[in-house]
C-alpha cells in the first residue's frame, strides 16, 4: 500500500503522495464530507433556535440522538463483520448523512429535528466500519499522518467559511442553513459513491465474513460478553475508553452549546460567527504543518513517548475553556484567543485519540471490540446532553464549567496512561479471546 521509506522520510506531504489502496481512497475523497459538515455545523443549534426551539430541547435532541446511538453501536461491530467493511460504509453512510441532510434542509420544527436525529444517529455503524477500511491494511507507523490528513481534510472548509457569514447577513440565517444542508447533502453522497468504487475489502474484513456467514447479526451480538472481557483484561485499552469518554463528551457539549454562548451570551452577531471557526481551522492547519512535527520528535526522545502530544493538547484545550468561561460580553480579541488555543489542542488530542483507539484493540476482533468502546462511550455521554442543557438554562457558560472539569480529568488519564505499555499484536495460535469462544 505504501512505499518502503524509514520513518524520518514520512512528512505529511511525503505520506500524501505515498497513499496507495483504501487509505487513499478514504483520504482524497473525505474533503467531500468534511467541507459541508464544517460549514454548517457551527451554526446548527443556532439554526435550531431560528425555528422555535429552545436550549433545553435542544440538549433533549443530543440525549435522544445517543440514545438511539446506543443501539446502533452495538449493531456495529457485527454488521461490519457480516457484511464486510466496504459494502456495510456505503449502506449506512448514504443513510445516515445523505437522508438526514435533506430532512435539516427542509426542517420546520422539533419534529424534524427529532426525525433527523434518529436517522443520523445509524452513523455509529458507519464510523466503525470507515475507520477499519482505513486502518486494517495500513502500516500502522503512518497513522498518526494519516489521521492527520482527515482532519485537514475537513479544516479545508475554513477557505470558504467566512461566505457563510456573508450569506447570513445576506439572507437571513435559516435561508443559509437551508442551502449549506442541501449542499452537505450533494457533496457527501458525492464522496461516498466515489469513495466505495475506489476502496476494495480489507484481508481481515473478507476473513471475518466467511468466518461470520452461517451466523446471523444476533449471534454475533450474543458473543458481545467474551469481547468485553477481552477488554476488561487490557489495561490499555481501558485507558483509551477512559480517554475516548472524556473527549466524546466535551466534544459535544462544545458542538451543541458554543454558538449560543457566543451568540446569546457573549453578543456576538450571528454573522460573524463565522470568524471563529476560520480562525480555529487555519491555527489548526498551521499547527499541523508547522508545529506537530517539531513536537512528534521531541515526544520521542520523551519519557512520555507519544503520549506526550495529548497531554500538551489536554493543556492547550484547558486554557482556552478557562479563557471562553471567563471572556466579557462583546470581547471579539479575548475569544479569538481562546478559539487560537483551542485550535492547537485539537490537533494532538484528536489524532492521537484516533491512533490509540485502533492501535490498543486486538485486530483480530477489530470491529467488535471498537464497537464496545464506542458503545460505553456513548451510553456515557447519552445524559450529558440533557444536563448540559439545563445548565444552560441557568447560565450559558455552565456547560463550559463541566468541559473543563471534564478535560482536566482527561489529562490525568493521559498522564497516568504513560505507564502502561500498548499490546503487541498476538499471534493466532495465541490469541486468548479465540481460545475462549472455541472453548
Amino acid at each position: 500500500m505504501f512505499k518502503e521509506l524509514s520513518l524520518s522520510e514520512h512528512g505529511l506531504v511525503h505520506t500524501l503522495k505515498s497513499l496507495r489502496g483504501n487509505a487513499r481512497g478514504c483520504v482524497l475523497t473525505e474533503p467531500l464530507w468534511g467541507i459541508p459538515f464544517n460549514l454548517y455545523s457551527p451554526y446548527v443549534s443556532i439554526y435550531m433556535l431560528a425555528l422555535g426551539l429552545n436550549d433545553a430541547r435542544i440538549g433533549f435532541l443530543t440525549s435522544i440522538s445517543l440514545l438511539f446511538q446506543i443501539f446502533w453501536t452495538l449493531m456495529s461491530g457485527a454488521i461490519t463483520d457480516k457484511l464486510g467493511r466496504k459494502r456495510t460504509t456505503l449502506i449506512f453512510d448514504i443513510l445516515s448523512w445523505s437522508i438526514p441532510t435533506l430532512i435539516w434542509a427542509f426542517a420546520q420544527n422539533f419534529t424534524y429535528f427529532l426525525v433527523a436525529a434518529i436517522v443520523n444517529a445509524v452513523w455509529r455503524v458507519t464510523h466503525n466500519s470507515w475507520n477499519l477500511i482505513l486502518v486494517e491494511d495500513t502500516e500502522s507507523r503512518l497513522l498518526l499522518d494519516i489521521y492527520s490528513w482527515i482532519y485537514i481534510a475537513g479544516l479545508l472548509a475554513a477557505f470558504v467559511a467566512p461566505l457563510t457569514g456573508v450569506l447570513i447577513s445576506a439572507f437571513g440565517m435559516v435561508p443559509t442553513m437551508r442551502g449549506l444542508y442541501f449542499l452537505a447533502f450533494v457533496m457527501m453522497t458525492t464522496k461516498f459513491l466515489i469513495m466505495n468504487s475506489m476502496v476494495t475489502e480489507t484481508e481481515q474484513g473478507i476473513r471475518r465474513m466467511t468466518e461470520t456467514s452461517d451466523q446471523g447479526v444476533l449471534s454475533l451480538v450474543q458473543e458481545s460478553p467474551m469481547v468485553l472481557r477481552h477488554i476488561v483484561r487490557s489495561p490499555a485499552t481501558l485507558y483509551t475508553l477512559a480517554l475516548m469518554l472524556v473527549l466524546n463528551v466535551s466534544w459535544t457539549i462544545r458542538g451543541t452549546f458554543w454558538s449560543i454562548l457566543v451568540s446569546q451570551e457573549l453578543r456576538i452577531p450571528d454573522e460573524h460567527l463565522a470568524l471563529y471557526p476560520f480562525v480555529r481551522s487555519m491555527t489548526m492547519l498551521a499547527f499541523f504543518f508547522v508545529a506537530m512535527p517539531r513536537l512528534q520528535r521531541m515526544a520521542q526522545l520523551s519519557q512520555f513517548g507519544e503520549r506526550l502530544l495529548m497531554i500538551i493538547g489536554f493543556v492547550g484545550l484547558l486554557i482556552s475553556q478557562v479563557i471562553l468561561i471567563a471572556a466579557p460580553v462583546g470581547s471579539y480579541t479575548v475569544l479569538l484567543i481562546a478559539t487560537m488555543l483551542e485550535g492547537t489542542g485539537i490537533p494532538l488530542t484528536g489524532t492521537m485519540l484516533d491512533k490509540l483507539t485502533v492501535t490498543t484493540v486486538d485486530a483480530k476482533e477489530r470491529a467488535r471490540t471498537m464497537a464496545l468502546l464506542n458503545l460505553m462511550v456513548v451510553v456515557g455521554a447519552t445524559p450529558f446532553g440533557w444536563i448540559a442543557g439545563q445548565l444552560s438554562l441557568v447560565n450559558r457558560r455552565l456547560p463550559f464549567v463541566l468541559v473543563l472539569a471534564l478535560l482536566i480529568l482527561g489529562g490525568f488519564v493521559a498522564l497516568l496512561s504513560r505507564r502502561v505499555q500498548t499490546p503487541v499484536v498476538i499471534s493466532e495460535a495465541e490469541h486468548p479471546l479465540e481460545a475462549e469462544m472455541a472453548a
